[in-house]
């Protein structure tokens, strides 16, 4: 996967934007050896590695101890846990075969999965850090210091608008491998706000939180995405120089996310209908927006790209895994929401979740909307009361199918039979994602309406128009659907 698909799975899974900087100014070493810059590594590291979302080291500071400082670099960043990025703040810049040995510098022998970069060369000395879509760059663009603005401010003269934001707006077209970020600090809530506008699906990495005064919310009402992703707090001193770092860093992630949650009320009280929709109304009947949902089954993993034999039979140039959901309940609930519009227009009594990768979804939706939730067994049980159908119900109740996926429909119609068979009445199917393989056709045929949140043309268009995955895969999918559809 992509650097920031990564970088947002472990940002939904532990629910932080906090960025751990790994600054050891010449003070806050017990003594000026490489070796009070290893442990002063290691112990805020130790502190916060289950709330950082990233580390990120000062190269500067490591470098400023020569041969020995490098090498304690390796070794920081070697401690970093598995799974947490490590972005190197070391503002490379330079021509491409300059860039070529810097890439390898930072991404093979220190082993960092990020760097900051600077644009004023050009994309082609960027490029040789972009190759790799696992690898990130963080591009500046308008930095925290106080001298940011003698350049970055400067006009042009084209349409007046300051360089930093044409900064922005390039680095919005080269990132055509999902990997390219932006630099903007948190000091600077306006030009923050200017540089989403014209980057409105980048990360941002905000410094000046903390010591150099940036406001927290400020920063986060200018600089986070409509899905609450896509901006990243580095802090360093703040934490380093506490007196409890694992506590102060406990007590950040907290704050951050308290004021991200009190900015995206604020916005949907803006926007009634997203508003409703994330608030569970029973008369809503808003379509989801499809780049909350689309943007995280493929940063989970819950859609790859291939050869896959379904098990309908078909071979399939896509694979929709849904039952990952399960590890990522931000986006649990995300979809559980999804389906709340369709549900509201239905008439039922309870949901009817089909196992396995609907057992999670159908729960979820349960907590959001109250339905009670039922589902029919795989397997008999064989002991206790030998329920097919786990649940409980009253015969002649009404029933809604929640399932993930609908390909040919046969998995359905077991289900519905099961849930006939006890006395229970199924007009509706509800799904996250129709195949467009002929469920809906085949299903139609016996009585029985499919609905679904998305049809898998809509996030092949929106995947191919955000350039979220490469157009030789999407075309295929798309012949493939053709050539899955029913005859007349």
């Amino acid at each position: 996967m992509s650097f920031f698909s990564e970088l947002q799975i472990r940002s939904h899974q532990i629910e932080s934007l906090l960025c751990v900087g790994l600054d050891p100014h010449p003070q806050d070493l017990a003594e000026p050896t490489p070796d009070a810059l290893l442990r002063f590594c290691l112990r805020l590291i130790e502190a916060t590695a289950d709330q950082a979302l990233a580390f990120k080291p000062n190269a500067a500071f490591f470098e400023a101890f020569g041969p020995e400082g490098i090498k304690v670099l390796q070794q920081v960043i070697a401690e970093v846990p598995s799974g947490t990025p490590v972005i190197l703040d070391a503002k490379r810049g330079d021509i491409a075969s300059t860039a070529e040995a810097y890439a390898r510098a930072a991404f093979q022998n220190l082993g960092a999965n990020a760097i900051t970069l600077s644009p004023y060369l050009g994309r082609d000395s960027l490029e040789p850090f972009m190759k790799d879509p696992e690898r990130g760059v963080f591009l500046l663009c308008k930095t925290s210091n106080p001298g940011a603005g003698d350049l970055q401010n400067l006009s042009l003269e084209q349409n007046g608008q300051p360089l930093y934001q044409k900064v922005a707006a390039l680095a919005q077209s080269w990132d055509t491998r999902d990997n390219l970020g932006l630099v903007v600090g948190a000091t600077y809530p306006e030009a923050l706000g200017q540089v989403r506008a014209a980057a409105p699906k980048l990360w941002i990495l905000a410094p000046g939180v903390g010591a150099q005064g940036g406001e927290l919310a400020d920063a986060l009402q200018a600089g986070v995405r409509e899905d609450g992703q896509g901006i990243i707090f580095p802090v360093s001193r703040a934490l380093s120089r506490a007196a409890d770092p694992r506590q102060a860093a406990i007590n950040l992630r907290q704050e951050i996310n308290q004021a991200r949650e009190a900015v995206m009320k604020a916005a949907q009280s803006r926007t009634p209908q997203i508003a409703s929709l994330q608030t569970h109304s029973m008369h809503d009947q808003t379509k989801p927006d499809i780049s909350l949902v689309a943007d995280g089954l493929l940063a989970a993993g819950c859609v790859k790209f291939g050869q896959f034999t379904l098990k309908s039979g078909l071979v399939s140039p896509i694979y929709l895994d849904l039952r990952r959901l399960a590890g990522y309940p931000n986006l649990l609930r995300q979809v559980a929401r999804a389906y709340l519009p369709i549900l509201n227009n239905l008439s039922f009594t309870r949901l009817a979740a089909l196992p396995y990768a609907a057992l999670p979804i159908g729960t979820a939706i349960s907590l959001l909307n109250g339905s009670p939730l039922l589902y029919p067994r795989k397997e008999t049980k064989e002991y206790g009361t030998k329920a097919e159908i786990e649940g409980g119900f009253s015969a002649g109740e009404g029933v809604v199918v929640i399932d993930d996926l609908a390909t040919t429909g046969g998995s359905k119609f077991e289900a519905i039979d099961k849930l006939s068979a006890a006395g229970l009445q199924v007009e509706d199917i509800v799904v996250l994602i129709d195949r467009q393989s002929g469920a809906k056709e085949a299903l139609a045929a016996r009585g029985f309406r499919l609905h679904a949140v998305f049809n898998l043309g809509d996030l092949l268009d929106y995947w191919e128009s955000t350039k979220k995955v490469p157009a030789d895969q999407i075309e295929q999918t798309r012949r493939f659907i053709e050539r899955s559809k029913p005859e007349d």
